[in-house]
């Protein structure tokens, strides 16, 4: 009895140390730690979030699974707690564990580890249903070194300061650069203590799938049983609130199988709820440096029809570097009863400036609300006509707030500063970064309108899946050959005055 006392204590004591600062510095020692130190730890969406969390954390060593859960008034917690068997991943080993019978709208402590070795304190809050609540939202940190992934972490860090009463914090992908074990370590020592602030929905980049296969779903612990596919990625979704989440994985064949289309469009009608939001990593619509390639083009034929068809409200995404926001648009035409489009900007430092030789090519400049881009020493806004309106404010690190309160949606993004720096390039000790609001808009919607029109089995079998591969490349294919290829050649002059004139591609 008293040494449960004195663990319940010491995680509600360590949790109010950590909670008095955000993000601190981690030694590399820790971050690679030897034996059964728990790293990595992250609690994630899975299921029901007014009930269940996934917890996952990797240990050095093999050795067992043990969480520890406690109220805010540190008694012990009767959840259910049912652990996956521990495996082996990339010379360390990887343990996860689905906590559910948890009550709505609670605020819980935890640690993790084994017997003996345990780790600091997290905390996460389930959703106490109503129609009330608000997250942050960040994209792309996809740093290679420890100083960067700190850089990235003090935007997420920024985002939490801004709104204090977040409750969960969705990364739209590319959380590291090559998907490495040294790169997961420095964004488990960047991120370490926000991690553990905060419950997570992830969305799988490139840079977290396609060539390094297996790594995000061993990275999460996810509800993967709608899926269509696991390998490069996971789709999945949740209600909270009023809101039901579809998140996407855009690695599916390159960029989105008929398959996962077929999931999608069901699982949107599936829902009753207020507001249906989308998350993915590729975007749709973008003038950045990956918006002139096939696989993310094809999103703008393939996937709206089905975000237009279910009546999607707001769509994010990552992968270009840069921030843009759509007028309402359904059947890529403007259209007040349409989606908007977000390309959320970079948490990181890697920016991305337009390529002017896309406008009104793949990107009609008549579909932007909003566009904001950061690249090397200048900030830009575009104000409708101008490419080059300069606002040294704007350079640094992106972030997003969305609250939903009934039927009102407010998107607010923010750019936190990068630190000034010397004639010689060198950050000038002392200086404050300024966090600058540089766009916000609001939806309104009349609540209680949708209706529930699928009811049946929305999982895909192997074989399910399998045949539809051949079907979903080609239809990839016959985009690339007959609507994009001609396209791309049209642009091609402008695309070479572009590189030999300014050096972008």
């Amino acid at each position: 009895m008293k040494k449960n006392f004195l663990r319940v204590l010491s995680v509600v004591l360590c949790f109010a140390m950590l909670s008095t600062c955000l993000v601190f510095p981690v030694s590399a020692e820790e971050a690679t730690a030897p034996g059964t130190t728990p790293t990595r730890i992250s609690v994630a969406v899975n299921g029901d979030p007014s009930t269940q969390k996934g917890i996952t954390w990797y240990t050095n060593e093999n050795t067992s699974s043990v969480v520890e859960i406690v109220d805010e008034l540190g008694a012990p917690v009767n959840a259910q707690i049912t652990y996956e068997d521990v495996f082996e991943w990339e010379g360390k080993f990887v343990h996860k564990a689905l906590v559910s019978g948890l009550e709505a709208g609670k605020t819980y402590y935890y640690d993790v580890g084994d017997e003996i070795v345990r780790s600091a304190a997290g905390t996460f809050t389930t959703d106490n249903d109503d129609d009330k609540f608000s997250f942050v939202a960040i994209a792309d940190i996809q740093a290679g070194n420890q100083e960067n992934f700190m850089k990235g972490a003090k935007v997420a860090q920024a985002a939490f300061e801004t709104a204090p009463t977040a409750e969960f914090m969705v990364n739209l992908g590319d959380f590291t650069d090559d998907s490495t074990n040294e790169e997961w370590d420095y964004y488990d020592t960047a991120m370490k203590a926000i991690n553990l602030s905060t419950t997570i929905v992830p969305v799988a980049g490139n840079h977290d799938g396609l060539g390094v296969e297996h790594w995000f779903n061993n990275m999460f612990n996810l509800d993967t049983s709608e899926s269509v596919q696991i390998k490069d990625g996971v789709n999945y979704s949740f209600d909270y609130g009023n809101a039901h989440f579809a998140v996407l994985n855009t690695n599916d064949i390159l960029s989105i199988s008929i398959a996962q289309l077929n999931w999608l469009e069901n699982d949107l009608n599936s829902t009753d709820k207020d507001w249906k939001i989308v998350f993915l990593h590729k975007s749709p619509y973008s003038l950045g440096k990956d918006a002139k390639w096939p696989d993310a083009l094809y999103l703008q034929k393939s996937l709206t029809r089905v975000l237009d068809k279910c009546n999607v409200d707001l769509v994010m995404s990552g992968h270009d570097h840069q921030y843009l926001r759509t007028k309402a648009l359904k059947n890529n035409k403007v259209n007040e009863d349409g989606t908007v489009y977000v390309l959320s900007g970079t948490a990181g430092t890697k920016r991305y400036e337009i390529r002017e030789f896309l406008a009104n090519n793949f990107m009609k400049t008549e579909w932007i609300n909003a566009l904001t881009i950061q690249k090397g020493g200048y900030g830009n806004y575009w104000d409708g006509q101008d490419w080059d309106q300069v606002n040294q404010a704007y350079i640094g690190g992106i972030f997003n707030t969305i609250s939903i309160d009934g039927g009102t949606l407010t998107f607010d993004s923010y750019v936190l500063s990068d630190i000034p720096t010397d004639e010689n390039g060198k950050e000038i000790e002392g200086a404050e970064q300024i966090i600058t609001r540089h766009d916000t808009f609001t939806l309104e919607k009349k609540t209680g309108e949708n209706k529930i029109t699928f009811t049946g089995d929305n999982t895909t079998s192997e074989a399910e899946y399998n045949a539809l591969v051949v079907p979903s490349f080609l239809g990839l294919a016959a985009y690339a050959f007959m609507e994009w290829l001609p396209k791309f050649l049209i642009m091609v002059p402008a695309l070479l005055k572009s590189v030999i004139v300014d050096d972008v591609f």
